[in-house]
């Protein structure tokens, strides 16, 4: 069976790569465009450009699909697959072959762009993935399968995706096999219980510590890739890619910085937010240890 594959971040590299390594033929790599990055701005080219060219497959890159359907019809494969793309297909795509999607959820919950980052920001403790028939609506394609994943305490987005994708490609590669002989079985979603997820903004990752222990430190688990969790003390920008809730004695006023020689506490609504691994401002991302042995609190409580 011969594969044209769409996707663009880490987790379409996890499933691109397993299917390189597959009985099935990758024939082209259809990826977002290159976007710039950096203090000069230069376009730089998505991660997965390099992995395909690496493997001697065609990349394509186009700004709206629609404009290029001829392309596609002249393109030799027998099935499409979608796995973290990041742009809805036409149907004028989707009727040339057929398609499906991995998606990391157990649909029809969690239909959208950010399914990962939602199941840790609302503190679930099960996620999972759905291969499913790729329509023309946003994720509400038949089912192929869907496996539930637990998610550990102690798992952030970077893990929690990697582990996701893992799972993707093993079933995957098991609803490839029982479409090339014949056997597998579509079972459609229930459109009643569909949720769905929004964008993630930058504004999204502020830590507002009138909340919860358990919020703040599920959002810090959530956006520990992008937008990176954060609040400001003095001016300074303080990013936090690693918390926990933490145990201390001591009475505060919400918003109230708490240190020790090896610890750094946030005083929340509920307790205290406890900083294990952070950033200031143009600064180097440390354990909190090194943090405290360099950076000068300019105040001990936020700024508002």
């Amino acid at each position: 069976m011969k594969i044209l594959f769409f996707g663009t971040p880490r987790f379409a590299e996890i499933v691109l790569q397993g299917l390189i390594d597959s009985e099935f033929k990758v024939v082209g790599v259809v990826c977002q465009n290159d976007k710039p990055a950096g203090r000069g701005n230069k376009l730089v080219s998505p991660h997965i450009v390099s992995l395909a060219k690496a493997n001697g497959l065609p990349v394509y890159q186009f700004e709206k699909l629609k404009d290029h359907i001829e392309d596609f019809k002249t393109m030799d494969y027998d099935l499409a697959v979608t796995a973290s793309y990041g742009k809805i297909l036409p149907k004028a795509f989707l009727d040339i072959k057929p398609c499906i999607n991995v998606h990391p959820s157990l649909l029809p919950k969690y239909r959208g762009a950010t399914p990962i980052q939602t199941a840790l920001l609302n503190g679930d403790k099960v996620t999972g993935v759905t291969i499913m028939k790729t329509e023309v609506g946003m994720d509400d394609g038949d089912i192929f399968v869907q496996e539930k994943v637990e998610i550990l305490p102690e798992e952030d987005y970077v893990s929690l995706l990697d582990k996701l994708a893992s799972v993707g490609l093993r079933l995957l590669l098991d609803t490839l096999k029982k479409i090339e002989d014949g056997t597998s079985v579509r079972t459609p979603q229930n459109h009643d219980e569909a949720t769905f997820v929004k964008l993630i903004q930058k504004e999204d990752g502020f830590l507002d510590f009138s909340q919860t222990t358990e919020s703040l430190v599920n959002k810090v688990r959530a956006f520990v890739e992008s937008p990176v969790a954060h609040f400001y003390v003095g001016g300074d920008l303080i990013k936090v890619y690693k918390a926990q809730i933490g145990q201390f004695a001591e009475q505060a006023e919400v918003g109230q910085i708490v240190k020790t020689k090896k610890k750094l506490f946030v005083k929340a609504q509920d307790g205290f937010f406890e900083i294990l691994r952070c950033q200031a401002s143009g600064g180097k991302v440390l354990n909190v240890v090194d943090f405290l042995n360099g950076y000068h609190f300019k105040a001990m409580v936020v700024d508002r």
